[in-house]
């Protein structure tokens, strides 16, 4: 039961290890159309206007 264990352990740290960053976005406000840089949605009066980015001034794309 413990090697099972210790073998689903080390599934569960290998699968962590590969994943990478989220990606940045560039949002756009609905009721002034400023542009903000974030990786999630700063919320329901914001809609994404471009990307995705790889860094958080919203420069390279991926």
């Amino acid at each position: 039961m413990r090697k099972l264990f210790a073998a689903l352990l080390a599934l569960l740290c290998l699968c962590q290890a590969h994943a990478g960053p989220a990606p940045y976005w560039r949002w756009e406000s609905k009721v002034d159309g400023r542009l903000i840089c974030a990786q999630v949605s700063p919320g329901e009066g914001w809609r994404r206007f471009n990307g995705p980015f790889n860094n958080a001034r919203c420069r390279d794309h991926l």
